[in-house]
């Protein structure tokens, strides 16, 4: 086994690989950038090199500098996590050169399934079942265009060196195809410098699972079972579970004797991951091999009460399998839910910011459930309460991972667990997460790809929250914040509400921040009487503070209610009955709302740089029509026309960086 490894990776999986070094009396060493100087990661290892800028192409992506760094600190072998370099034959070959052991499959089967275009050829000539598409080298546009055409409409165009959702497009009429294209391959050029792509007949309603495999470097291999990750947005997966809902038996073991042969026909190292399409039926196609770690591991771990990060260790030091096929056993069912910031409403556009609260359930963090002892809750995450998403990577938080006897046992876990979920700064999808994991179509297991855009009204619909309960705690804890009494406390303590002979009353004037609507609360108190007035109700009004930090509760007419409120400036954020609400106190004046953004004011919806401008100035454009595109977090965004009218001013050029808010065009509206 290695005594010292270097994790060329960031964030929770950089933190997730030291925890199985710690546990195993490895020492750990972390890489890190600019902005990841005080990051989680750097303080989980043993040892820390800096690598250079912030982005990506300034650090985590130079080969040069990590394998540097690895050799003056002596470590015998680079995790790569997933991401980054995980995929790359250039730097597990850079790796070799160096004299230092990749923990990863050999160069040649990551060339072999880092093409999907000649995966698919390995595949074909493995009689293993592909979806009718186009897979070759040609690349002419005319030519793919021709081929989609053939294939038959919808298609799918997918980067061939791609990965995570980026490079892939729905194409529904042969009129789009070309626009599609374009797009795709600009995307697929920045995210992975491989304009090329394949062309594949999008199946409609499909479930997405796959397969994990290990193999060794004595011919041994075996696989870990499956995952459904069916449930995705734009085209990247939101929740994950083992074993994948209603899979017969012979399904199964169908498909996971396809992946294993599937990982023997490149003679295979490591950890992998086999995709494969699925039809209602339970026909099954193969999609991709991931030779890496996937993000959704944890969920396989729970079910197997295995450590495949130390299965990694051990394979790469050149030891056998720890078990056999027949040892493997599936217990209970995961549920793993990723924690982004970023805004669904807004299309799930990458949400940055300071995390000025963040408080996960109480669960184990990096819990293994090894020799099966299983943490119900289990918590992955790279970043702490304080520290700042940025543009430049992921923007996700946590993974949260649940653990039941039954699916339906981790479906109530998980959703309770998300109802402890709080987070203040940056958006977040933790509430449409809970959406997605009480909806019907999920917790009865009816899964495919498309299940959160054919359920969009539903799961987007306007909810009830406890309103008026969240306002009692925050009317609480700002009297209290201003010199007002607590419950049980003397009036005298309080000059500043002291009045002769008659009673005080204040007036409350507040935002609902996700309404963006102002409303007033008046808060009166005679003696040890106190009352709230809202929306011409006035109801009798006790409050007060819990033990722990920002815990409170209060009593309005007669509702009785806990929770947490967190002050940020005149900003409360209240967390109550699973729900969270903020609300903006406008000290002495009430407040517009906001308006920013008036007609014919486009803006950007985050950081990021500008790929095209698709217009000039004094063009006459239609409503809907493409105007300009950006790329963040390596994802393409088109900032379309809000309603017809003529192009006043182009404020940006190609290659320009703009700022979250900075508005992009001047358009006069008809």
């Amino acid at each position: 086994m290695f005594n010292k490894i270097l994790i060329a990776n960031r964030g929770e999986i950089a933190c997730r690989v030291a925890a199985t070094c710690k546990r195993l009396g490895i020492t750990s060493v972390a890489v890190y950038s600019d902005a990841d100087a005080n990051a989680k990661h750097v303080a989980a290892c043993d040892e820390a090199v800096h690598i250079g800028g912030s982005t990506a192409a300034e650090s985590y992506l130079r080969v040069e500098r990590i394998i540097e760094a690895a050799l003056a600190t002596g470590a015998q072998a680079v995790h790569p996590g997933y991401g980054f370099l995980s995929e790359n034959e250039d730097f597990a070959h850079a790796c070799e050169k160096a004299g230092i052991e990749f923990i990863g499959p050999p160069v040649e089967a990551i060339a072999a399934m880092g093409s999907k275009a000649a995966a698919k050829a390995l595949m074909h000539s493995a009689a293993v079942p592909l979806v009718p598409g186009y897979h070759g080298d040609d690349q002419n546009a005319d030519l793919l265009h021709r081929q989609a055409d053939e294939i038959g409409y919808p298609v799918l165009l997918k980067a061939s060196a791609g990965g995570g959702g980026k490079g892939m497009r729905v194409v529904e009429r042969t009129e789009d195809f070309a626009a599609a294209l374009a797009s795709c391959k600009r995307e697929a050029a920045s995210s992975f410098g491989n304009d090329r792509v394949l062309i594949e007949k999008y199946l409609t309603r499909p479930r997405h699972v796959e397969v994990q495999v290990f193999a060794d470097k004595h011919g041994g291999a075996v696989y870990l079972f499956d995952r459904d990750c069916s449930v995705q947005r734009r085209h990247q997966k939101v929740l994950e579970e083992a074993p994948a809902p209603a899979l017969q038996p012979h399904v199964r073991r169908a498909m996971g004797e396809a992946a294993v042969a599937a990982a023997r026909a490149v003679n295979y190292v490591g950890a992998g991951t086999v995709e494969f399409i699925m039809t209602a039926g339970g026909d099954f196609y193969f999609m991709e091999m991931n030779t890496r770690l996937q993000v959704e591991h944890p969920v396989t771990e729970m079910v197997t009460g295995q450590d495949l990060v130390e299965w990694q260790l051990r394979v790469a030091a050149g030891e056998p399998l720890p078990l056999e096929q027949d040892q493997l056993k599936i217990e209970g069912h995961a549920i793993e839910a990723r924690i982004y910031a970023e805004h669904p409403a807004r299309g799930f556009l990458p949400s940055t910011g300071t995390l000025k609260h963040l408080r996960m359930p109480e669960g184990v963090e990096f819990s293994l459930g090894i020799g099966g002892e299983r943490a119900p809750v289990r918590i992955d995450s790279g970043v702490r309460e304080g520290d700042t998403i940025t543009p430049f990577y992921d923007p996700m938080i946590a993974k949260l991972i649940v653990h039941g006897a039954s699916r339906d046992e981790a479906l109530k876990r998980m959703s309770h667990a998300l109802r402890d979920c709080e987070v203040v700064g940056p958006h977040t999808n933790v509430e449409f997460l809970q959406r997605i994991v009480t909806s019907v179509p999920f917790s009865t297991g009816d899964l495919d790809t498309g299940l959160i855009e054919r359920h969009h009204d539903a799961l987007f619909a306007p909810v009830a929250k406890p309103f008026r309960e969240a306002l009692a705690l925050a009317c609480g804890a700002l009297i209290t914040r201003e010199g007002g009494v607590a419950h049980g406390a003397s009036p005298w303590d309080a000059l500043s509400h002291w009045r002769l002979n008659s009673g005080y009353t204040q007036t409350l004037n507040w935002r609902d921040v996700e309404k963006e609507s102002a409303f007033t609360v008046l808060f009166s108190r005679d003696g040890e009487s106190r009352t709230l007035t809202h929306n011409g109700k006035t109801e009798p009004f006790k409050w007060w503070t819990g033990a722990g930090k920002h815990e409170c509760g209060a009593t309005i007419g007669d509702a009785h209610v806990t929770g947490r409120v967190f002050i940020d400036g005149d900003t409360f954020h209240v967390f109550c009955r699973g729900e969270a609400l903020a609300f903006e106190w406008q000290n002495l004046l009430a407040h517009a709302a906001d308006a920013e953004h008036g007609e014919g004011r486009l803006t950007a919806p985050m950081p990021g740089k500008v790929i095209a401008v698709l217009v000039e100035q004094g063009a006459v454009v239609e409503k809907g029509q493409p105007l300009l595109v950006m790329e963040a977090m390596k994802m393409e965004h088109t900032i379309g026309a809000p309603a017809a009218g003529k192009v006043a001013e182009v404020l940006y050029g190609v290659g320009d960086q703009v700022a979250d808010g900075a508005q992009l065009l001047v358009l006069d509206v008809e």
